[in-house]
């Protein structure tokens, strides 16, 4: 919790991503809760300004488009 408070800026501790970030953390640390959701927070939290962006450039994947054995 304290990392997280170093690594944002007081101005913006009361964003949403940033509460529940923080409030996920606590859960986890107190009660017990689940890691993966204070994970995620703190991912979210710590990336808060990035916009996620679709890259059209990207490789494509080859689902599919194998040959099975007896079509050789």
């Amino acid at each position: 919790m304290a990392w997280l408070a170093k690594q944002v800026p007081k101005s913006e501790h009361k964003m949403d991503k940033v509460q529940t970030a923080a409030h996920c953390i606590t859960r986890a640390a107190e009660h017990g809760g689940p890691m993966i959701f204070a994970q995620m927070g703190m991912m979210q939290a710590i990336h808060r300004h990035q916009k996620r962006e679709f890259n059209p450039d990207r490789k494509e994947h080859h689902w599919g488009k194998r040959k099975l054995k007896r079509n050789q």
